[in-house]
């Protein structure tokens, strides 16, 4: 019997692309197909000045791919290649007009991005962290891990190797762990599978794991974003109903550099900025209990005052952080009453403050001698 993947080419083969007189998978339009237990994902890549016009085959492809016994999901993107000086152009403000509106999440009261300007800054770390303080305040709360190229927020909630279920409407069911329900690219792939696709593809497959899980009720869904911001985080400012974003930076000033970046992105899409996270703030050595400022100190505090947004206080350098998070035991869940946990607890009441309109509290700033 053919495999999974011969099955979809062989359906694939039967749709034609236009102009051509060859069928998509002929005409080399098809990317590599990727399929993990029943699920399926491809692209096709169409010329730019025409993508609008491929709707309809990006949509008989999806079909065609549904129908074989034994697919339990399936996401076809669109993928352009734009030449170098003739990306569309962002559209002018429509001054006078509502922006188009944004389709919530149905039972999810808020979402909030966890960004940074670049990677390595300790994103995913404090992402997880903060979405267990925002659980520990009483809050029914959810993480949906967009890193599509570097997923690691099965590893950090202890759920590596897990895989979601599919529910009676064919909707992936998220796993949960410490109370927090749990969605992400890496429970679909291996740990150690390459994500090589284009950025239409990555964002399809964002959009699937946001709109079509079952969430439930939650008051808040923290969303784990990319670093940098190119098409995915765009693609997320603009079409997500984001309450907010919080952005995550270490003190060196090539780290603050994009964490300007970020807020600017932010900003330009109307999505409030709800404050800055200094990471890896300083570090106090365990032995003598001496403070080393590793990547300088304060440049966040310094920054957020520039731009004008909250400064939500500072997390150090500190190995247990890293031990509890590589073990997938983050510290808040597993060390709530520690200084550690601390940090996360003061910043997540400082978003929910701002949240609410109370008036900003001093930052925390935690040292542990």
């Amino acid at each position: 019997m053919p495999s999974l993947k011969d099955q979809v080419a062989a359906a694939l083969s039967k749709i034609a692309m236009p102009g051509t007189g060859k069928d998509i998978v002929a005409a080399g339009a098809v990317s590599d197909i990727y399929e993990k237990d029943g699920k399926v994902m491809l692209s096709i890549s169409v010329p730019a000045d025409k993508a609008s016009r491929f709707e309809p085959i990006r949509a008989a492809a999806e079909a065609a791919v549904k129908s074989i016994p034994g697919v339990v999901k399936a996401t076809v993107a669109l993928t352009a290649e734009v030449a170098p000086g003739s990306a569309p152009k962002a559209p002018a403000h429509n001054h006078g007009h509502a922006a188009p509106a944004k389709n919530g999440i149905p039972g999810v009261k808020s979402i909030i991005a966890v960004a940074s300007g670049k990677g390595g800054v300790g994103k995913s770390t404090t992402a997880v962290n903060f979405a267990l303080a925002l659980a520990a305040r009483g809050l029914k709360v959810g993480i949906l891990d967009a890193d599509i190229y570097g997923p690691s927020v099965p590893r950090l909630m202890g759920l590596s190797g897990e895989k979601p279920e599919v529910n009676e409407d064919r909707t992936l069911v998220p796993l949960e762990n410490y109370g927090i329900k749990v969605m992400s690219i890496g429970f679909l792939v291996d740990e150690e599978t390459p994500m090589i696709w284009r950025a239409p593809m990555a964002v399809s497959a964002l959009t699937q794991m946001l709109r079509e899980s079952a969430w439930g009720e939650l008051d808040v869904l923290v969303v784990d974003m990319p670093p940098g911001t190119g098409d995915v985080q765009l693609t997320m400012a603009q079409q997500v109903p984001l309450t907010g974003a919080v952005i995550v930076s270490t003190p060196q000033d090539l780290a603050l550099l994009d964490a300007r970046r970020g807020v600017a992105m932010f900003q330009k899409v109307e999505v409030p900025v709800l404050g800055i996270v200094e990471n890896m703030a300083y570090f106090v050595c365990p032995n003598c209990g001496t403070h080393h400022d590793i990547f300088g100190h304060g440049g966040a505090a310094q920054e957020a005052h520039r731009i004008g947004v909250p400064f939500l206080g500072e997390v150090p350098l500190e190995m247990r952080i890293r031990e509890t998070s590589d073990s997938g035991m983050p510290v808040v869940a597993t060390e709530p009453n520690g200084p550690h946990a601390e940090s996360y607890l003061a910043i997540a009441g400082r978003v929910l403050d701002a949240l609410a309109g109370k008036p900003e509290r001093a930052a925390p700033r935690i040292v542990i001698e």
